[in-house]
């Protein structure tokens, strides 16, 4: 640039002859740029319109001597598109099925058509074996069934289980011909209806309930039930109540069998307890006769019991989803009613879920020799005597329970009692109540005490004469424990007892509307904690206990 400078300041500029235009070499490339081809054209001239690909910049020195301004134009070559992934995978997966031998491919799909049928099931029907029950009904009940009639049939040996030979040798004393009911008398049933002259079961019944071994429950349905209730003081309008509550009771069922005590029906308790008052529903239905095999209501007690079991885990315990003060409570009801029922029915089904529950009992009692709101802790009356029920309805029903259980309860009422063991208090050091009186005599007729035991009789006439069953301060706790004791005790104490009982509880039941059947808990001493569910059952139990237990005395005992 310098010398060109210098030249045209000095001399004109001399202007060379035409000749044809230098062949200018065509510079070296790299060897990748060898496929492109320099266009003929000044690098002034617009470029044409072609696809264009810029030049890579150089790495060797000689490629850098190229000059920029000539661009590197490819060649226009016919476009072909690169396949898809998803169509180069499809022909890469076909080739391979096109060389795989067809015998490979029929073993494969044979194999999933295999598996697939191995995770399909099909529902069989089983049907459930044929149940039958006999029991004593009156004239009317007897002329009603001769409308049915169902011819004997002799199965051949090999469809004759052990439990079908069982089933002859408990029905064979019962006479072929039809049920006649004569004038009964209660002569040769339990101690108790031994001094009751008035009237007599025939030597069939008698047997029928010792073989049935529910000698605590054998009254709650059948011709004993109604000659339990006529004998003593049971009334029509008694029954009636009862079956309006049940009513009230199943309308209260939750779907999936469970109650609860909170709703949906109102005056609800504060917390819920679903154990607690699914047990003491069941309580109620049972207490009437009725099981998940036999009764009108048979369909709900079935649900309830299935809830109930469901509810269990391996240790016995059923009461998980409830206050910490009513988990025991809850256990012990539903103790008693899975033992009941058990009893009531012997279906094995049942027979390790209650005693479960009867080793739970026995695992959890105190030092102290009875129950309170945690397992091996502490003690008060209120839930031992829940316990006590529990373990003895599973002594009732065959269950195991250890004798030192019932012996440790013996010395824990001890500690309690007071003026002769006539009076109970609700823990050691306090002051004796009716309602801890009432459940402590209970416990005490429950473990072996004599009618002429001293203490019974001066702690039920105390009950009777200073604190009377009264429904303008109704308290259904104390009437549940006193009605049972009375009950069982007998005599004039009874008859005072139930005369007002009988008249009263009835005419507390509400008669009209949504809650009809039920009685309220409002002006109840413990409504409020247990809600209309808790009244209700407590009350339908005081109207059942003339069948509800089997009496456990004999007036004339000495």
């Amino acid at each position: 640039m310098a010398a060109s400078s210098q030249s045209g300041l000095l001399e004109p500029p001399i202007v060379p002859p035409p000749i044809a235009p230098p062949i200018v070499a065509q510079p070296a490339v790299a060897r990748h740029a060898m496929h492109p081809r320099w266009l003929g054209t000044d690098i002034r001239q617009p470029f044409a319109k072609t696809k264009q690909t810029p030049p890579k910049r150089a790495k060797s020195a000689e490629i850098q001597n190229i000059p920029i301004a000539w661009p590197l134009i490819e060649e226009e070559q016919p476009f072909k598109a690169k396949p898809k992934r998803s169509v180069r995978c499809y022909r890469a997966f076909k080739r391979r099925i096109e060389d795989t031998p067809a015998w490979l491919i029929s073993t494969v799909l044979h194999l999933i058509l295999l598996l697939v049928l191995a995770f399909i099931t099909i529902s069989i029907d089983e049907s459930s074996p044929l149940l039958l029950s006999l029991s004593q009904g009156d004239r009317d009940a007897v002329a009603a069934f001769t409308e049915f009639s169902i011819a004997p049939v002799e199965l051949p040996d090999e469809f004759t289980s052990e439990a079908d030979h069982e089933t002859e040798i408990q029905t064979v004393e019962l006479p072929p011909q039809p049920i006649v009911i004569e004038p009964i008398s209660f002569a040769s049933v339990e101690p108790m209806l031994d001094a009751m002259k008035q009237s007599s079961v025939s030597d069939g019944i008698s047997a029928k309930l010792a073989a049935m071994d529910t000698s605590m429950f054998g009254g709650r349905s059948g011709a004993m039930k109604k000659a339990l209730l006529r004998e003593f003081g049971g009334t029509e309008e008694t029954e009636k109540a009862v079956e309006l509550g049940l009513q009230w009771l199943k309308r209260q069922q939750n779907y999936d069998g469970s109650w609860s005590l909170v709703g949906p029906y109102s005056s609800g308790a504060p917390f819920e307890n679903k154990t607690a008052a699914t047990a003491m529903a069941l309580l109620a239905f049972m207490g009437a006769g009725n099981t998940h095999q036999s009764g009108i209501y048979r369909v709900h007690v079935q649900k309830a019991a299935a809830w109930l079991v469901a509810q269990q885990d391996r240790s016995g315990f059923m009461a998980h989803k409830t206050h910490n003060q009513q988990k025991m409570y809850a256990q012990a009801q539903a103790t008693i009613a899975l033992c009941e029922l058990y009893a009531m029915t012997k279906d094995d089904w049942l027979h390790p879920h209650a005693q479960a529950a009867c080793d739970f009992a026995v695992q959890s009692q105190s030092p102290q020799g009875g129950w309170r709101y945690q397992p091996r802790f502490d003690s008060d009356t209120s839930v031992t005597g829940w316990f006590v029920m529990g373990l003895k309805s599973g002594q009732a029903a065959g269950l195991r329970v250890e004798r030192y259980v019932f012996d440790n309860v013996e010395k824990y009422l001890d500690s309690v009692g007071s003026d002769y063991n006539s009076q109970y208090a609700y823990k050691l050091g306090e002051v004796a109540s009716p309602s801890m009186t009432a459940e402590g005599i209970l416990c005490r007729q429950y473990l072996g005490w004599h009618r002429n035991q001293p203490g019974m009789a001066q702690g039920l006439g105390s009950l009777a004469t200073n604190h009377p069953l009264n429904t303008r301060a109704p308290d259904v706790y104390y009437w549940y424990y006193a009605t049972q004791a009375m009950h069982h005790y007998g005599g004039p104490l009874w008859t005072q007892w139930n005369e007002t009982m009988r008249v009263g509880i009835p005419a507390t039941q509400i008669q009209r509307g949504n809650e009809k059947g039920s009685w309220s808990p409002l002006r109840d001493a413990w409504g409020s904690h247990g809600g209309r569910l808790y009244t209700t059952c407590m009350s339908l139990y005081c109207l059942e206990v003339y069948y509800r237990h089997m009496p456990l005395y004999s007036l004339d005992e000495e």
